[in-house]
């Protein structure tokens, strides 16, 4: 895997594509311009890796276009030494984003394949999440809360009450809601019982899943 000044080129001109659609997070743009995403895919899609498109990767999912990764990011307000949980680790591609925004993240992936693939690769590449786990997203990390952000990578049909109950009092967990799309809902927690909500417009994701026994 190499990495070039043209590859650099590329994510710098990403970036100021992704700027001109409203993201204004410097930090966030810094992780795109610095995360070489081509690694992510399959390297046949490597001449479309800089384009804002989604692409599909192994286990029928797909890594989310990097506006979705990039508003995420942003409005989650990752700052250095959050606690973060994140739901569907996919390619890893905004697990080294989260990472390159200073987070302390935990990563759930419910896909075997997926999960012994970039479980390997990110520490390859030098991302090194607190902790990989192969599990269901619906139920969290209990033994780790309370998280001070989540977000949710893929959609799903419902909120899931044990995320709810894992974010500390102030914290944020962004999620897609729906089925065919979604709509990009923010919760903050304003206290044990009451939180704040937002609808954030629609969003396509690939379907959050459940253990299945």
């Amino acid at each position: 895997m190499k990495d070039t000044s043209k590859h650099q080129g590329l994510r710098n001109q990403l970036a100021t594509v992704l700027k001109a659609k409203g993201i204004i997070d410097e930090n966030v743009l810094n992780a795109i311009r610095k995360i070489p995403r081509h690694f992510f895919i399959d390297s046949s899609f490597e001449s479309h890796a800089y384009q804002d498109k989604a692409f599909p990767i192994a286990a029928e999912q797909t890594i989310s276009m990097p506006y979705t990764v990039a508003f995420q990011s942003q409005t989650l307000e990752v700052k250095a030494g959050d606690k973060v949980l994140e739901i569907g680790t996919g390619s890893g591609y905004q697990t080294a984003v989260l990472l390159e925004l200073k987070a302390e993240v935990y990563s759930i992936e419910r896909q075997r394949e997926l999960f012994k693939r970039t479980s390997l690769f990110l520490p390859k590449i030098g991302y090194k999440p607190k902790r990989f786990i192969f599990g269901d997203g619906y139920i969290g990390l209990k033994e780790q809360e309370p998280f001070d952000k989540i977000i949710v990578t893929a959609g799903a049909p419902f909120v899931p009450k044990p995320l709810l109950s894992q974010l500390k009092i102030g914290g944020r967990l962004l999620i897609p809601v729906g089925d065919k799309t979604q709509i990009m809902t923010l919760f903050i927690r304003k206290s044990a019982t009451e939180f704040e909500k937002e609808e954030l417009g629609d969003f396509a994701f690939v379907p959050m899943l459940e253990e299945r026994n």
